[in-house]
């Protein structure tokens, strides 16, 4: 059984940053790991991957403010989120592919607020 638990969300006026953590409960050093999100009566949309090979991909809205990386010695996955809109407001998930087991898992959810 595959745990992920996000933290860091918050409430933040707009222009500024948040970083988001996830941590997991195994060796993350072969999983593929990302972030989605979903805002009020939308539905839940990719926002951010980062192989195990450390290559990352990034959602157009964020592109050029948010930032994944992953520390694998400490099982952690972040999200730098700087510049932050009203627009991002959402539940931030972070998601876990393990490859070969074919095993997707999901975090509980940390909430962003961004206020204008």
């Amino acid at each position: 059984q595959v745990q992920l638990v996000e933290s860091g969300g918050g409430l933040v006026q707009a222009g500024g940053s948040l970083r988001l953590s996830c941590a997991a409960s195994g060796s993350i050093h072969t999983w593929h790991m990302g972030w989605y999100r979903q805002a009020p009566g939308k539905q839940r949309e990719w926002v951010a991957t980062i192989t195990s090979a450390g290559l990352t991909a990034y959602t157009g809205s964020v592109k050029g403010r948010f930032t994944i990386s992953r520390d694998n010695a400490r099982n952690t996955v972040y999200l730098q989120m700087n510049s932050l809109k009203p627009d991002d407001t959402a539940v931030y998930y972070c998601n876990a592919q393990i490859p070969i087991t074919g095993i997707d898992s999901w975090g509980q959810g940390t909430q962003v607020t961004v206020s204008s």
